[in-house]
């Protein structure tokens, strides 16, 4: 088939790679979204899809937008079969949904109608999902609410983080892709209509969530920790010192503290009471240093987190 991909960060150029790999088909055209400024210096920066293309010699597209009349005949002049879009970051409007002969098809990380929207990978680690996944979509007008080609499902552990979910679904999305785009050739692909009424929201995530509050309850402080590493990081204040939190884990341990007040401080980690039960921090991180364990952390700061020393709540 002779395919336009869509896509930008490096979970994106993944399934790129896949189909460049495989050679069973055309890549025709790559779109991905105008290059960013990034670092200290705030020099513009290509994605990792555009440098994954450019490698290849592949044609690369950058519109602000695919809403603009030129910019959609530009897309229709490839005529392409399908067009495959993996965290591409852009609206596309009906006009280009129906424009490759078998429509557009997304890869999205949920096991939908479960997490539709921006961030389902932080979503289902935040809220305790016990699993999650890959779902091949048609794309339609709604908000991943097209027909679910394949699905592919993947174990969320107690130890695991949206970073790692991320690389697991990564590396599931990809074979997934190619096997579903084989159906889709041969003709024997089933789309299932997805069920409205089991959908959940996955919002974009604010940096405010990132703050933590110690009035939660344990569990639900150290499930935002693993959600939110590796962006955009718990954190919070003690000292009048900003301090990222990066590893932690909840026990059911209860004291007459104040939610925030520090218990204990050891080698295992940094005790804290919180509003129902207490968190050990395993790993931190002070500005403008390294994250480090705790362990580390206390041959020089131990007067920070002592015993009865309070972070800000």
């Amino acid at each position: 088939m002779k395919i336009i991909f869509a896509g930008t960060p490096d979970f994106a150029a993944t399934h790129l790679q896949a189909l460049i790999d495989s050679d069973q088909h055309q890549i025709v055209a790559v779109y991905t979204q105008p290059d960013r400024p990034a670092g200290r210096g705030k020099k513009l920066t290509a994605s990792a899809v555009k440098q994954l293309a450019c490698d290849h010699n592949l044609t690369v597209l950058q519109p602000p937008s695919l809403k603009d009349s030129d910019a959609q005949q530009q897309l229709a002049s490839f005529e392409a079969d399908i067009m495959i879009v993996v965290a591409y970051g852009l609206i596309l409007p009906q006009v280009v949904l129906d424009t490759p002969r078998l429509g557009c098809i997304n890869v999205h990380g949920s096991l939908l109608p479960k997490w539709r929207g921006a961030a389902p990978i932080q979503r289902a680690v935040e809220a305790g999902d016990k699993e999650t996944g890959i779902c091949i979509m048609q794309m339609d007008a709604g908000l991943d609410t097209g027909p679910v080609i394949s699905v592919a499902r993947c174990a969320i552990e107690a130890s695991d983080t949206s970073g790692s979910i991320y690389q697991k679904l990564s590396e599931l999305g990809a074979p997934t892709l190619l096997a579903a785009l084989e159906k889709m050739a041969s003709g024997v692909a089933v789309a299932e209509q997805q069920d409205d009424s089991q959908s959940t929201y996955a919002r974009k995530i604010d940096k405010s969530e990132a703050l933590i509050d110690w009035s939660m309850s344990a569990q639900e402080i150290s499930r935002r920790v693993r959600a939110f590493n590796p962006f955009p990081a718990t954190f919070s204040h003690i000292g009048g010192d900003r301090v990222k939190v990066w590893g932690a884990s909840a026990t059911d341990k209860q004291s007459t503290n104040s939610a925030g007040v520090i218990i204990h401080a050891d080698a295992e980690g940094i005790l804290v009471q919180t509003g129902k039960g207490q968190l050990l921090i395993t790993e931190i991180q002070l500005a403008g240093k390294s994250k480090m364990p705790v362990s580390e952390l206390l041959k020089s700061k131990a007067e920070l987190f002592a015993a009865g020393q309070s972070f800000e709540s």
